[in-house]
């Protein structure tokens, strides 16, 4: 019996190799934009964490509180690797 491979309609291109076709393109991120938006998602996590520890749901604000320390430790490690950070 014959198979034949066909292609795809739409391939996805850039980054984002396993988008959905027709959802928007994932644009690439300088390191300062990366870096605020690293940033700003630890301010969230974190903010979620205190919520859910307000409504006493220990076992997810400990998640999400680890959750905002991982990011800001990213958004070091970005800020010491990368050269543009430099002086």
């Amino acid at each position: 019996m014959f198979i034949a491979i066909a292609r795809p309609a739409v391939e996805p291109q850039g980054p984002d190799a396993v988008a959905v076709p027709g959802s928007p393109a994932v644009p690439l991120l300088n390191p300062r934009a990366l870096h605020a938006r690293l940033l700003a998602n630890a301010a969230l996590r974190r903010q979620r964490g205190l919520l859910r520890r307000q409504e006493n749901r220990s076992e997810d604000a400990d998640y999400w509180l680890h959750a905002a320390c991982v990011a800001v430790s990213k958004a070091a490690a970005l800020r010491r690797a990368e050269p543009a950070f430099l002086p």
